[in-house]
């Protein structure tokens, strides 16, 4: 089969399911890995019990390794509400899903600048990198009309070191979401936001993560999941989206595994899209 065909928005639409393009960032155990909010990277040893050692190459009949890593902070992750609230929410609670509409955007990121109290409040810095409702809105005119129900947001530059890039030694290591843009995404109905940041706030905004709480609709400081008004929403990431990857529309085919907790080592999947004109239902 190479195409698919189904019906969303009432539009038909083809995605083209010979030319995938995968956003995940692979996580090299013995090579340079992309980092947030650590130092040390993720590693695999061989299993070793008893006599046996997972190991091949050390005479073993298998290799059998175990590996080392929090999802949040080593390579592309899908997380959900669970990440905030004390009862615990797991991934695998809410996936998997099904695949849908995406829209792949630039996200202009600008200066936060002077005279933007209440944002992310005394932990900004006029200097810090944000992304804004307004720069959503244009990035996205041209698809506005679409249904789309997840959004891909790559930021420029888009150097390949992206790929191992250490998020660190600042309070802002990257840009990040004012409030007032996941409010645009809210309002748009997005139910799964893939971005190649390392979070949606910034690094150190004083434990307020406004643009989470926003997104999942979870009120300043609460922890109580029932609370979260779109508990079921989902965000990817420390994604990375190629230049080849043109702005516009896409099936997102996200594959999460089923783990138990509140995110998980995830590979968001791309297929181009077209609508096929002349047979809405």
């Amino acid at each position: 089969m190479n195409g698919l065909e189904f019906t969303a928005g009432d539009r038909r639409w083809r995605a083209d399911l010979t030319a995938p393009a995968d956003l995940a960032i692979v996580l090299e155990f013995n090579g340079a890995q992309p980092s947030f909010f650590v130092g040390a990277p993720a590693t695999s040893a061989p299993l070793q019990i008893g006599g046996f050692t997972g190991s091949v190459a050390r005479g073993a009949s298998c290799n059998c390794a175990v590996h080392s890593l929090a999802p949040h902070c080593h390579g592309t992750h899908t997380e959900c509400i669970g990440h905030l609230t004390r009862s615990p929410v797991t991934v695998a609670s809410l996936t998997p899903v099904a695949p849908c509409v995406a829209l792949v955007v630039f996200g202009p990121a600008g200066a936060l600048g002077r005279g933007s109290g209440g944002l992310p409040g005394d932990h900004a810095a006029c200097r810090d990198l944000v992304i804004r409702r307004a720069a959503l809105t244009a990035a996205a005119s041209a698809w506005l009309a679409v249904p789309f129900t997840a959004v891909v947001i790559r930021t420029l530059p888009n150097g390949t070191d992206k790929r191992h890039r250490a998020y660190s030694g600042s309070p802002s290591p990257a840009p990040y979401f004012l409030p007032e843009a996941m409010r645009w995404l809210v309002e748009r109905g997005v139910t799964s936001l893939v971005v190649d940041l390392p979070s949606l706030d910034r690094a150190d905004d004083g434990g307020r993560l406004a643009a989470h709480r926003e997104y999942w609709g979870l009120p300043p400081g609460s922890d109580d999941a029932t609370r979260a008004t779109r508990g079921q929403a989902l965000v990817t990431e420390l994604a990375y989206v190629p230049d080849s990857v043109t702005d516009g529309l896409y099936l997102l085919d996200l594959q999460v595994p089923a783990f138990g907790s509140d995110a998980a080592p995830s590979r968001p999947v791309l297929y181009p899209l077209l609508s096929i004109p002349g047979d809405a239902t």
